[in-house]
């Protein structure tokens, strides 16, 4: 009978006898595991060469000797010489420590499997006959696979300590959230979630997942922001996995600094899975590349609310381009900021709406026209605006065009 066993090795010692193609596949799983791996080989190949030279792991160039393991948790036997790895399981089951034998599973006393990590859950594949690598690769990857997309309920089933976890879900497509992202969904007792982002997902969720909308537009704060940052606690110290679902990335102008500091301060567990900005991503969907070799260098991104702050002044004026989230109302007055500064009137500005999404549209202008267009083609939140020549309609194939390849030294 084969008992399926997980093993903590972090902060243990954990031997690898010889340094080529399957130690060094192997060897990386161990050093993420926290295992204090010592690799020990005549010759060793250039990524173990690597994880050395940064101290992640101990190198002897030299042959294993038996006295190499009296301080060992688990051992790997991956020499070129099956002799050698069948010696060393013997000495390992001398000791009574678990050896992987590279060269015949059979002669060892552990197995690796074949490994997903899925947030809280890890999901290992194991040949229980004769070795086949490539059968229990193939069923790791449809397994997790199947989990990643969503389709398995991984919330606990016993009662533990509750958590926060902060989401950015990316522009609004669900095809741009992370899968970690989409694993904490499914992790999720509750979502505390905004308007914005990947709210699709809401509607896979298991019926009995509470889901609490907080989300704000410009005119309209049902829900302020002590009052979510009160709900965020209060859940997850009632025991439950919290998901605070965003849209974009929790940092980037989405508060999720102030609810981080509410967790912390409330002594609960907290974690953020980034997100993808809109500021960057939403310009990149629409063809507008905010840096640009040869058209622009440098990139300032900024909140639209109040119009254009001194920063965003300095970086139209300098020609930068300049990404405004939230600044649709405040359109007039980032035009008037630009003209103030000295901007070119043909400096142009491009609106995103609604980016990512089937609603997406984009609006092109000038800064002496952008705000006549707007207002005629009715320009709503949620948008995104770039300022800059990279926002000048057709310039991604144009500056390619037009850029000659950097020469070499």
């Amino acid at each position: 009978m084969t008992v399926l066993l997980g093993l903590e090795l972090r902060g243990r010692s954990v031997v690898i006898a010889g340094a080529g193609t399957v130690a060094t596949r192997r060897v990386r799983r161990f050093v993420g595991d926290g295992a204090l791996v010592m690799v020990v080989a005549p010759e060793v190949s250039e990524d173990i060469e690597r994880l050395a030279l940064h101290g992640d792991i101990t190198v002897h160039r030299r042959g294993i000797e038996e006295a190499d393991l009296d301080d060992a948790w688990f051992v790997l036997a991956a020499t070129d010489d099956p002799a050698l790895n069948d010696a060393i399981a013997s000495w390992a089951e001398a000791r009574r420590v678990f050896c992987i034998d590279a060269s015949d599973a059979s002669k060892g006393t552990a197995r690796q499997a074949a490994m997903s990590r899925h947030g809280e859950t890890a999901v290992g594949v194991l040949s229980l006959g004769s070795p086949d690598p490539g059968r229990i690769r193939a069923v790791r990857d449809a397994v997790a696979a199947h989990i990643d997309a969503g389709e398995v309920d991984l919330r606990r089933r016993r009662t533990g300590e509750g958590r926060v976890i902060l989401v950015g879900s990316g522009p609004g497509d669900p095809g741009l959230m992370t899968v970690r992202g989409k694993q904490a969904l499914a992790e999720a007792d509750v979502v505390v979630t905004d308007r914005l982002g990947a709210t699709e997902l809401l509607v896979a969720l298991p019926p009995d997942v509470e889901v609490i909308n907080v989300g704000k537009s410009p005119d309209r704060h049902p829900v302020p922001q002590h009052e979510i940052n009160r709900i965020l606690v209060e859940r997850a110290q009632a025991g439950n996995t919290v998901v605070r679902l965003k849209g974009g990335d929790p940092y980037v102008f989405g508060r999720g600094g102030e609810e981080v500091h509410a967790c912390v301060e409330a002594k609960v567990s907290v974690e953020v899975v980034p997100g993808v900005t809109s500021a960057l991503s939403v310009p990149a969907l629409a063809g507008i590349p905010v840096t640009q070799r040869g058209v622009s260098t440098s990139v300032h991104v900024t909140t639209g609310h109040a119009g254009a702050d001194e920063a965003a002044v300095a970086s139209m004026a300098a020609g930068a381009t300049t990404v405004f989230l939230m600044g649709v109302t405040a359109l007039p007055g980032i035009v008037e900021a630009a003209v103030g500064a000295g901007c070119d009137p043909l400096t142009p500005f491009a609106i995103i709406e609604n980016g990512s999404t089937a609603r997406e549209r984009v609006t092109h202008g000038a800064l002496s026209t952008i705000v006549g267009i707007a207002s005629e083609t009715q320009v709503k939140p949620p948008a995104v605006i770039v300022v800059g020549t990279v926002a000048e309609e057709g310039i991604l194939a144009s500056s390619i065009a037009a850029t000659p390849e950097p020469k070499g030294d």
